[in-house]
């Protein structure tokens, strides 16, 4: 049990932790890295993807030590930053940038509304006056369109 409330506490948690990144780290005094994904490149590789590691680096330290000190509740924090982290690709890079084309067929309201918020987010190539920097937590204006 206090493994799973640490799971999806972590899983909750890390939308609001990636859109605070997103706006105010990624948009702010990290740009230079992060503005090659609002103005892609011919490269496959971004160096946006290093953000990855930002993520992956606290949710492998969570496991491992979780493991080593018999702690259940950091090991669910740590597979709930991941499971977040697997999500964020399957929707961010697979569904909506298509750098992937693993997930042709998926068509219902709610990806409809997630690639619209993030259309939105990529009107602006600029890291000033952006909009939606959540991924999963969609604004109701985007499921009525």
């Amino acid at each position: 049990m206090i493994f799973l409330t640490g799971l999806f506490t972590a899983f909750i948690s890390m939308e609001f932790t990636a859109w605070f990144a997103h706006k105010f780290i990624m948009h702010g005094f990290l740009w230079i890295i992060h503005k090659d994904h609002h103005r892609p490149t011919a490269t496959f590789f971004q160096r946006n993807d290093l953000f990855f590691l930002i993520f992956a680096i606290p949710s492998w330290q969570c496991i491992m030590l979780g493991f080593i000190f018999a702690n259940a509740l950091s090991i669910g924090i740590g597979f709930g930053i991941a499971l977040y982290g697997i999500s964020y690709f399957l929707i961010h890079e697979v569904l909506i940038h298509r750098r992937f084309n693993w997930l042709d067929n998926v068509d219902n309201t709610y990806f409809r509304a997630v690639k619209k918020a993030h259309r939105a987010h990529h009107e602006k190539i600029e890291k000033e006056d952006g909009k939606c920097f959540g991924l999963l937590c969609i604004p109701k204006k985007y499921w009525k369109q």
